[in-house]
């Protein structure tokens, strides 16, 4: 089985050709950052119109450095939602032709579902069943993982997401978008000491998060300075051991509860190092062992579309017409 995956749910066009035998063959990513950077976010008209631009000549690219053709390719996975709805129907509305003109299954896959099987792109990949802690830009899950398509949701966000509120209180700083990233670099350099922000909702049972009243306190202690670099510098770091701290005492009483030894973290969000390292610390005082794809699959990519597409075509669950596309589109919902 190999597949062609196509993602473009956001501002990132990637597509990328994955192997059941071989394993990830080749994989592309056009990034919008510059084009957004002016506007502070994302345009969604914008990002449309670039995905339409840049899939055709990615998927040549990609089809020619995995020294693939349309006829080794037995399959095509596309991103169906959640995401910004004109981007995700322009990856499948090109999914769907190349399906028609190739005479190749299509599958629609789940955003989130390729970030939680993103892991499965590297050597020591987990087996199922695992706890899976989903934080990204959009989402913030605590995921209980059984298979393929068998996704409970233990806990979430009851407001902000994390990657969210990293980026807008990064825009608070006056840190160049996207902020979140630029925010966990200044926190490198920052006491820990100076500014000591609470821990949402650790005063109280249950997995559920919530990261505005984080925000809030961030802006309240920005008010009134002047902002120089040390300032931000604290700040940053205050602000992030609250994040790191908070998700990593959810984490450690979701492995509790669930009874899992293997948890994986998943999303942008993922990406940060120090969450890594407080997360490691997490699992090894629970007797688990921490899974996490390498940064470059964190943030959205062609690859762990493809991966998921080729698990759910070689497993029989395909469908006879493609899905389309949902802005929103629940997890727990997609099933088998």
């Amino acid at each position: 089985m190999r597949v062609l995956g196509i993602e473009s749910s956001c501002d990132e066009t990637a597509v990328a050709v994955y192997d059941a035998d071989l394993g990830l063959l080749a994989h592309r990513l056009h990034s919008q950052i510059a084009m957004h950077q002016a506007y502070g976010g994302v345009v969604p008209e914008l990002a449309s119109r670039d995905h339409v631009r840049r899939l055709l000549p990615l998927v040549r690219e990609v089809l020619h450095d995995a020294r693939s053709d349309r006829e080794s390719i037995d399959g095509i996975a596309y991103t169906a939602g959640p995401g910004l709805i004109g981007a995700l129907l322009v990856g499948a509305g090109f999914a769907t032709a190349l399906s028609a003109a190739w005479g190749r299954p299509a599958v629609g896959i789940h955003h989130l579902e390729g970030h939680l099987l993103a892991p499965l792109l590297e050597p020591d990949a987990p087996s199922f069943p695992f706890l899976a802690l989903l934080v990204s830009g959009g989402h913030t899950q605590l995921v209980d993982v059984e298979a393929l398509g068998a996704y409970r949701i233990l806990g979430e966000t009851l407001d902000d997401a994390v990657g969210e509120a990293f980026d807008k209180t990064a825009k608070l700083m006056g840190l160049p978008y996207p902020g979140g990233a630029a925010l966990a670099k200044l926190a490198e350099s920052g006491r820990s000491d100076r500014f000591v922000f609470p821990r949402p909702m650790l005063d109280r049972p249950g997995l559920e998060f919530s990261f505005s009243g984080l925000k809030t306190a961030a802006l309240v202690a920005l008010r009134g300075r002047v902002l120089d670099d040390a300032i931000r510098a604290d700040v940053a770091r205050g602000f992030q051991e609250a994040v790191v701290e908070t998700l990593a005492e959810k984490c450690r009483r979701a492995l509790e509860l669930s009874g899992h030894r293997r948890l994986v973290i998943a999303g942008g969000v993922g990406a940060n190092v120090r969450l890594r390292e407080r997360l490691a610390q997490v699992a090894q005082g629970a007797g688990a062992r921490l899974y996490f794809p390498r940064a470059e699959f964190c943030t959205d990519n062609g690859a762990m579309i493809a991966l998921a597409g080729c698990m759910r075509l070689a497993a029989g669950m395909r469908q006879d017409a493609p899905i389309g596309a949902r802005a929103n589109w629940e997890l727990g919902s997609i099933g088998a």
